[in-house]
């Protein structure tokens, strides 16, 4: 373990992560983000199509909700015809640019050494 880094265990910092992980949770929502990091405002079946290959309308539609609900993406109605839907990150979202970060650092550290054993 990194002795620079200083773990609390503490009941405020175990409700806090257990927020961020059900924030986060699923196969989806990181990749949603993500993408929307990599692209930018995006409609919803561009999201569908190119960004978040094998999620399902459905389940893609949920996973949006939820991220909206909590405040990570605004959702716009275009003045379009026919009507769009597109998707932004929030200021509020930034904050989980580093975790998605190091998340991706150790998934390629651990495939790695997966690889090699």
């Amino acid at each position: 373990m990194d002795n620079n880094v200083c773990i609390e265990t503490s009941k405020e910092n175990m409700l806090a992560l257990k927020d961020s992980l059900e924030l986060l949770s699923g196969k989806w929502k990181v990749c949603i983000l993500l993408s929307l990091y990599i692209h930018g405002s995006q409609r919803f079946k561009d999201l569908l199509a190119n960004s978040v290959g094998g999620i399902s309308p459905k389940v893609l539609s949920k996973e949006l909700q939820d991220l909206e609900n909590n405040l990570l993406i605004t959702r716009t109605v275009n003045n379009t015809k026919p009507v769009t839907v597109s998707y932004t990150l929030t200021k509020h979202a930034a904050e989980t640019q580093p975790v998605i970060n190091a998340l991706i650092t150790f998934g390629k550290k651990h495939r790695t050494k997966i690889i090699a054993k």
